[in-house]
């Protein structure tokens, strides 16, 4: 099968064409500039295009002969550009994305949303149908661009949305990379309790997840929460972090509310000078929201069943880290 990746280069995206070229597809990898990956990505057999989801011209060019789309693309954590272009990318991008995948006769399209378009989790563990409450504009237009997905497909392409929890593994080198680091460290200082709720994803799982939308008719108009099978105290994770990197960490706790402020005032004041705040809202958001999924409808459906456990992806992640020099 021919297939398009949009955000092929990155993270999530590598590791989801590097299984399907193994699997004999055809692969194009779209994304907006070149990068360490796409190198590999081309021995791997795989055809990378530069261009961003939002010029038409470069989708209209990746998308020739392909009949399944991966939308994974999409603005993230860009810190230093105005709200709008998460608007631009986000939705627009999932359109012009969408529309070309229609022009060109694709069965299937696949979007990579965000378990954050849920907020805060008050009566954990969450499913599909829990409240809509995005916290930021991140969320809000990653749920924005699902009903245009399923409006713009309905009767004429199939469709499925993944919402992924927190995705880690080797291959990332920010994610849980800021755990990693303070743990090495011996002290991991914690802001609030420590009994906040936190679901992470081994990128393994998640690709897994992907394949198995693909047959005819799997997953089709439903949204699906991935996630590993247990979610955990964040205290919890950093003691597992520590037991990966075979290291004693010490958890110092101080009040959380002081750092909320501080980084709601750092990233206004950063933003005019285009600088990247050291401390900033959503990394704020890891000591106090709550993010636990019911992945039940995945698994009745999808037949999807997390094979990777928190320590083995751990381990896995932590020796990656260090192959790399970055711990």
């Amino acid at each position: 099968m021919r297939i398009l990746v949009t955000g092929g280069t990155g993270f999530t995206g590598t590791a989801l064409v590097e299984r399907l070229c193994q699997a004999g597809h055809s692969v194009v990898a779209l994304d907006y500039k070149e990068g360490l990956a796409c190198e590999a990505l081309r021995a791997m057999g795989a055809e990378v295009i530069i261009g961003s989801v939002t010029d038409q011209a470069a989708v209209e060019r990746s998308m020739k002969g392909v009949e399944f789309v991966f939308h994974l693309a999409a603005a993230f954590r860009e810190l230093n550009v105005p709200n709008a272009f998460y608007d631009e990318v986000n939705v627009g991008g999932t359109r012009i994305v969408m529309e070309a995948a229609l022009r060109a006769g694709a069965r299937k399209f696949l979007y990579c949303s965000t378990c954050g378009v849920h907020g805060n989790i008050d009566r954990p563990p969450a499913g599909e149908d829990a409240p809509i409450r995005p916290a930021d504009y991140y969320q809000r237009t990653k749920y924005e661009a699902e009903p245009l997905v399923k409006q713009l497909g309905a009767g004429r392409i199939e469709t499925v949305i993944i919402r992924p929890a927190a995705i880690y593994g080797p291959g990332d080198p920010e994610r849980f990379f800021m755990i990693f680091k303070r743990v090495a460290k011996g002290t991991f200082p914690m802001f609030g309790n420590g009994r906040t709720l936190y679901h992470p994803l081994y990128i393994d799982n998640l690709v897994d997840s992907f394949l198995l939308c693909m047959p005819p008719g799997a997953g089709n108009g439903r949204e699906y929460l991935i996630a590993d099978e247990d979610y955990y105290p964040i205290e919890h994770i950093v003691r597992e972090v520590a037991n990966a990197l075979g290291v004693s960490v010490k958890i110092p706790h101080y009040p959380v509310w002081p750092v909320v402020a501080v980084g709601h005032v750092v990233e206004k004041l950063c933003r005019p000078f285009g600088l990247t705040p050291p401390i900033f809202p959503r990394r704020v958001d890891w000591y106090r929201q709550n993010r636990a999924f019911d992945i039940t409808r995945a698994k009745r459906e999808l037949g999807y069943a997390p094979k990777i456990p928190l320590p083995e992806g751990l381990r896995r992640t932590g020796q990656w880290y260090r192959e790399k020099g970055y711990l």
